[in-house]
């Protein structure tokens, strides 16, 4: 009897391979979260681990580009990645616009006068203070994540296509996230139009904006003179007409702003400001109460994808931060309880609502393989009865051939084309990551 001397191989290098694939992403989530935290607890530390963070992310995705197969999907999902982007930022152009209406159209005086709403989730929060454990209430406190997260988050997941944790492609998955959070940013910007609401920051406008104090005329004809006399509001509704006269202002600067002058109406600029193109870039967040809250749609759908693309741990680690930027929101009084339930509710509704953009383009050589085969299945089990293995061959050869094999390109097998697609594609990825991060740390 002989004894093989050949070692079996290790299921070690199997086993890690398949363990970084199903943690991986969980684990890189919940460091980089952690490592940004430290900007609080300590600096120094920050400043030396997040960029050797970053770095080793970004090389990790720069060496799986040869050895990744789905760039023929990748190429597919191209064009509404692009469209889809060019939409997202053209709601954020409208809802800048709207921001900056519904904050100048009212005038600085009235944002310095007028009352926050009654808010009984802020309510909520202050009773809990004084009831729970006070290391609870400041991990409550703590600013452990913010809109700029949560934007790294969902980048995070779209890259790990390139270590098959998430299926691919990442464009689509990134063209669903855009148009989705164009559609909810659009909303948006339509409700808080509708009606215009008090901050729950009184001193915002002051300290943010530099508007003209008194109130646009139209302001001035339809609201001020209804604002607070309950006469005159029952004489309105009977009359359906603004019957009161309009007190003229002159002080309103009116810039040469060329085929864009239309926007000085709602833009309302000052002597202080320059095109209209810096002042949309000023309007931020705004200062009145923007229902519904713009930071609580991107947790949300950051959570959604997160959920339905990887699940896990981490899954359920990241709706417990999205909970715990919800209460932090309104216990830094940036929203409004209400703000933040509507987001919440929508952002669900509205990734749901999107399933129709298909993230995982079918597999269709797969489906052209499927298709040949069930044609040539006779031919096929014919020859498998007379034992004509050679005729099996080409038969199998003939399903290859008409499926176009889109899986097998690999390294060694890409167009030069693919090859610039890929690379460019990272590249591309990489700068709106550093894009994403410098412009929107601030919220």
């Amino acid at each position: 009897m002989k004894w093989s001397t050949t070692a079996p191989a290790s299921p070690w290098p199997a086993r890690l391979r398949s363990y970084l694939r199903d943690s991986g992403l969980g684990i890189s989530s919940m460091a980089y979260v952690g490592v940004d935290y430290l900007r609080i607890l300590s600096p120094n530390w920050h400043a030396r681990l997040q960029p050797v963070l970053w770095t080793v992310l970004a090389l990790a995705a720069v060496s799986r580009i040869p050895y990744y197969k789905h760039w023929p999907a990748e190429l597919r999902s191209a064009l509404p990645f692009v469209a889809s982007m060019l939409f997202l930022l053209s709601t954020l152009l409208f809802e800048a616009l709207s921001v900056r209406f519904v904050t100048a159209v009212l005038g600085l005086n009235w944002h310095r006068n007028t009352s926050p709403l009654p808010d009984t989730g802020q309510w909520l929060l202050l009773a809990l203070n004084e009831k729970l454990p006070q290391t609870v209430v400041e991990i409550l406190r703590a600013r452990i994540i913010g809109l700029h997260h949560f934007l790294m988050l969902f980048v995070m997941l779209a890259f790990s296509v390139l270590f098959d944790s998430v299926k691919a492609p990442g464009l689509g998955l990134g063209a669903r996230y855009m148009f989705t959070m164009a559609i909810g940013r659009l909303l948006r910007a339509i409700s808080f139009l509708s009606t215009i609401l008090p901050s729950a920051r009184p001193w915002c406008a002051s300290a943010r904006f530099k508007i003209p104090a008194h109130p646009h005329r139209w302001a001035q004809k339809y609201y001020v003179p209804y604002a607070s006399d309950s006469n005159a509001i029952k004489q309105l509704i009977n009359l359906d007409m603004a019957y009161d006269t309009v007190r003229e202002y002159t002080d309103d600067k009116r810039p040469d702003w060329g085929s864009m002058s239309f926007l000085i109406n709602f833009l309302r600029p000052t002597v202080y400001d320059g095109s209209w193109y810096s002042l949309l870039k000023k309007a931020g967040g705004g200062c009145n109460d923007l229902l519904y809250s713009g930071h609580v749609l991107v947790a949300v759908l950051t959570a959604m994808a997160w959920t339905e693309a990887y699940g896990g741990f981490s899954s359920a680690a990241l709706w417990l931060l999205v909970m715990h930027s919800i209460q932090r929101e309104i216990r830094e009084r940036h929203h409004y309880s209400v703000d933040c339930v509507v987001a919440l509710y929508v952002g669900i509704l509205l990734w749901k609502m999107t399933s129709f953009i298909y993230w995982p383009v079918k597999n269709t050589a797969k489906e052209a393989r499927l298709d040949k085969l069930d044609k040539i299945q006779g031919r096929l089990l014919q020859a498998a009865k007379d034992y004509d293995i050679d005729e099996v061959r080409e038969l199998l050869k003939e399903v290859e051939l008409g499926s176009g094999n889109e899986s097998q390109t690999g390294i060694g097998k890409k167009s030069k084309g693919m090859w610039l697609f890929s690379v460019g594609t990272i590249f591309f990825a990489l700068v709106i990551v550093l894009l994403a991060f410098t412009l929107t740390s601030d919220g």
